[in-house]
């Protein structure tokens, strides 16, 4: 994800997104999130990883198996028959791969970087397992979502969407505001180094504290009108939707990217993606997302 990697991917990414967007039917009724937010992620995670590119949506799969809340009627029922799954399905994919590039010449894909990184390079199973799933929830959630909840943002804010039909330059700054305002990933949690004091609570060294991203991207203290969808905002990536410090995501410039050439790509072919139903959220106590965006597309 170095910017030199990034300029060699961009073209493959405008590609793709256009080839999912020449697909879709103008006029009808469809997922949004299926069609075109989990279909783009999915083959650039599969780029990343050199995944059997045929095979692509077991990542997506093995990534909300990951995020779910178990439960009658879920994606799972129980912790067990996650863990079955992820230990017993996606492990051994990833083994088989690692088995392979290990042997290899190392190359830029993340199994090959794993396999010959001196840090790496010896994980246990659990380990590596642990790696693969922040690997893959990062990668294909957080960007997944946020494509989803542009869509729905500028059907909310329609004054937004008029501002970027009539000055599409302004998708570099409509990007981090989906970001922040989708806040894709809503909290993570970290253990405290030190005693400290933070807005008037003591904090022990070693205690384990849950940071709401999803609520300080909604600080008033540090976002102005932080409930509104804000396309053209002064300071755009003034949020922290990607953590911060050394726990910052290392994919957040990939991420960004791609929502750019999506957005760019779909204003020359759409007048309005038209969201023509409600939105059903992902039932994951840790994904803000969507697994269902119903839309209907008007052609320019």
């Amino acid at each position: 994800v170095a910017p030199t990697n990034l300029a060699v991917l961009e073209p493959i990414i405008r590609e793709r997104v256009g080839n999912i967007l020449d697909s879709l039917p103008v006029g009808e009724t469809f997922n949004w999130v299926d069609r075109v937010s989990i279909e783009l992620t999915t083959q650039m995670l599969a780029t990343l990883f050199d995944f059997p590119f045929e095979e692509r949506h077991k990542l997506t799969y093995w990534s909300d198996v990951a995020t779910t809340t178990a439960g009658p009627g879920a994606l799972v029922e129980s912790d067990a028959e996650q863990f079955e799954i992820l230990a017993g399905e996606c492990l051994p994919a990833f083994t088989k791969l690692w088995n392979e590039r290990v042997n290899q010449p190392p190359s830029s894909d993340l199994i090959s970087m794993l396999a010959h990184g001196e840090t790496t390079r010896h994980m246990q199973p659990m380990e590596f397992l642990g790696n693969l799933l922040l690997l893959i929830i990062g990668g294909n959630d957080t960007t997944r979502n946020s494509l989803s909840g542009g869509v729905l943002a500028l059907n909310q804010f329609p004054d937004q969407y008029q501002k970027l039909r009539d000055d599409v330059s302004l998708i570099p700054k409509f990007v981090p505001e989906i970001i922040r305002w989708q806040t894709p990933l809503t909290h993570m949690s970290r253990n405290a180094t030190k005693d400290t004091e933070l807005g008037g609570k003591q904090i022990k060294k070693g205690d384990l504290v849950v940071m709401w991203y999803v609520s300080g991207n909604r600080d008033e203290d540090e976002v102005k009108d932080p409930y509104e969808f804000i396309i053209d905002r002064e300071k755009p990536r003034h949020h922290l939707s990607f953590g911060f410090g050394i726990h910052r995501c290392m994919g957040n410039r990939l991420a960004e990217m791609q929502l750019r050439i999506a957005w760019e790509e779909i204003m020359k072919r759409f007048s309005f993606v038209e969201v023509v139903g409600e939105p059903v959220r992902n039932h994951s106590p840790i994904i803000k997302g969507f697994s269902e965006l119903p839309v209907r597309l008007h052609a320019k």
